[in-house]
């Protein structure tokens, strides 16, 4: 059995990086060809847009903000002026396969490129291969997620049988008597049926491998099927922009897939958080059909040290640790990451923050705790004086020592009791 899916996934990291930096202006320059992200891109040079520094010059875009301008735009374009294909009453009749909504609602569309969400990658690295049988417990309506992953079976040559979602005892049917060798859906839906299958005293033999997504994925609940003969693997994707990064078989985090460049950014900013710091997933991903360029995800992950030691050269993340947004209403006033990150940027000799919000509604308190090697009062008023500056609100100030505050991407912690 062939270990890696192609000759992408284990080249030399430095010729990865000269190529994606490679495709980083054509892929600018598509998105320069949409409405929407010419206006968000005004006056930018694809051509000059060759490195990761410039990358990082460029703004993010937010789920919230591409809802907003679809929103807006939904009488003539539903896709906000983000997608460059369409239909025959827009983008002039042609690319689109199929068109998804995603809650908001948001509008993705499909291309016809083969395997487009690129999650053939990711079910190779989970053992499946051409002949095998994928039973895909993935949503068929309105979302993409059961697309995703049939376009991708179907790229290494397995047949799907689309059991989509709910009907678990026609499924377990299904499964009972097609014998698929494997699984794709949520691994709570999977647990749903293993043990409806235990109390009915149904076999499943040849159910040997999954896919699971859309969910966390404790270890436990990963043992769990082991010892039920089921080696199961995540995968991390998006409706945006498909596969980001699968499982291996190392289980030591998640590879990114090699259609993507992928940023870990400080909540609420587009700053690049240091090595190893828990920030926003940021995705540039390589699709010229829908070119979203620096696509906040609005996920918090880190970046792990090292390759894969399954020999795959790509960078990897620890995997989906939460959300990123925390916006929180503090006296009225909404206070958002990114105006503790506009604090923190005028102080540096301070690393980073972390603004806890506390007391009863009414009496809100709010105190920042800031990582500084400094314990000087000028300091600690200047901070002080700088949240009321940028938030318009009146703020304590904790000097702590660096290294202090928890690595779990958490920029405001609104400790309230609220209801």
């Amino acid at each position: 059995m062939t270990e890696f899916y192609d000759e992408l996934e284990h080249r030399d990291p430095a010729l990865r990086e000269t190529q994606l930096m490679a495709a980083l202006p054509h892929q600018v320059a598509a998105a320069l060809r949409t409405p929407a992200l010419a206006e968000r891109l005004a006056g930018v040079d694809a051509a000059t847009v060759n490195s990761r520094e410039a990358l990082v010059a460029l703004p993010v875009t937010r789920k919230h903000e591409l809802l907003a301008r679809q929103q807006a735009e939904r009488a003539h374009d539903p896709f906000g002026g983000f997608s460059a294909i369409g239909w025959r009453s827009l983008r002039g009749g042609s690319g689109a396969l199929r068109v998804f909504q995603s809650p908001g609602p948001i509008y993705e569309p499909e291309g016809r490129a083969r395997d487009y969400w690129r999650m053939a990658r990711a079910l190779w690295a989970a053992g499946f291969r051409a002949g095998d049988l994928l039973h895909n417990s993935f949503s068929y309506h309105l979302t993409p997620a059961g697309s995703m992953l049939e376009s991708g079976a179907h790229a290494i040559g397995c047949t799907v049988f689309p059991g989509g979602v709910g009907n678990t005892e026609l499924q377990l049917q299904a499964m009972t008597e097609l014998k698929p060798d494997g699984y794709a859906g949520t691994p709570s839906f999977l647990r749903i049926a293993l043990e409806k299958a235990a109390e009915t005293g149904v076999s499943l033999p040849a159910l040997k491998k999954a896919m699971v997504s859309g969910e966390a994925f404790p270890a436990a609940l990963r043992d769990w099927m082991r010892e039920r003969g089921l080696e199961a693997y995540q995968s991390y994707a998006t409706a945006d922009v498909g596969l980001i990064a699968y499982e291996t078989a190392a289980r030591e985090g998640l590879v990114l897939d090699e259609g993507v460049i992928v940023e870990i950014v400080r909540p609420g900013t587009g700053d690049p958080a240091p090595a190893g710091e828990v920030g926003e997933v940021v995705v540039t991903v390589l699709n010229a059909d829908y070119p979203l360029v620096r696509f906040g995800t609005g996920d918090l992950s880190a970046f792990l040290p090292g390759p894969c030691p399954t020999g795959r050269t790509n960078a990897r993340i620890k995997g989906w640790m939460g959300r990123a947004d925390q916006t929180a209403k503090v006296r009225g006033m909404f206070v958002h990451p990114g105006q503790v990150a506009e604090v923190l940027k005028r102080f540096p000799e301070a690393s980073r923050a972390r603004l806890v919000v506390s007391g009863e509604m009414a009496n809100d308190q709010m105190l920042l705790k800031v990582e500084t090697p400094s314990r000087e009062e000028s300091l600690r008023q200047r901070l002080a004086e700088a949240i009321r500056d940028v938030t318009k609100l009146r703020g304590e100030v904790e000097l702590c020592t660096p290294g202090s505050l928890p690595n779990d991407g958490k920029v405001i912690d609104d400790t309230r009791k609220l209801g």
